[in-house]
């Protein structure tokens, strides 16, 4: 009698863990992957292109000479770390966008950036402002991603590959969160818009 009680509770157990993992929305994860992508290739832009950075080795060689390479700062491991640091906290700039052709739903940034051209403000009829909890939700699967992804996300942004990073990024390296809802965006949505 008590192994069929033992049994049973951990039959229920393993039923109530099972079903207690939350199913993450795919339009959320998805758009915080294009929002990050996006907002650190805007970072990356606001660089000057001739500013570099010394890596490698700061040990002298036995000929007491040290070996010494520059990269680009702009796409630098240590630049990209600390924009990671901080990418998340623009979220507050996204709002829930529904296409009123496919009625696609994605987020998409409705602020302008600071340095940019006063003509930049899209059309807000589109927009659902769901109050501070819908930008929180989006910096939180900011947070998931970036969490999940920095290895990722530094390596495929240190190369200077700006229109495959995205694809990259959201269908290969995240399989399970972004496979299908990928789909959906148009080849013009891809290209980042610096």
């Amino acid at each position: 009698m008590t192994s069929w009680i033992i049994q049973m509770m951990l039959m229920l157990l393993s039923v109530f863990t099972g079903s207690s993992q939350g199913k993450r929305d795919k339009v959320l994860y998805c758009s915080a992957c294009k929002a990050i992508v996006d907002e650190l290739n805007y970072s990356i832009s606001q660089v000057d292109p001739k500013k570099t950075i010394n890596v490698g080795s700061f040990r002298l060689n036995p000929d007491g000479t040290m070996k010494d390479k520059k990269v680009p700062f702009a796409r630098s491991e240590t630049h990209l770390s600390e924009l990671l640091d901080g990418v998340c906290n623009s979220m507050s700039d996204y709002a829930l966008y529904v296409d009123p052709d496919t009625q696609h739903k994605q987020y998409r940034r409705f602020a302008p950036r600071s340095s940019g051209a006063t003509g930049d403000f899209p059309d807000f009829k589109n927009f659902q402002f769901d109050g501070p909890e819908a930008s929180n939700d989006l910096k939180f699967a900011c947070e998931t991603v970036v969490e999940e992804l920095e290895d990722e996300i530094i390596t495929m942004l240190s190369r200077d590959s700006r229109e495959s990073v995205h694809k990259e990024l959201c269908n290969r390296h995240s399989k399970s969160i972004f496979k299908n809802h990928l789909k959906y965006f148009s080849k013009t949505e891809i290209n980042l818009q610096l």
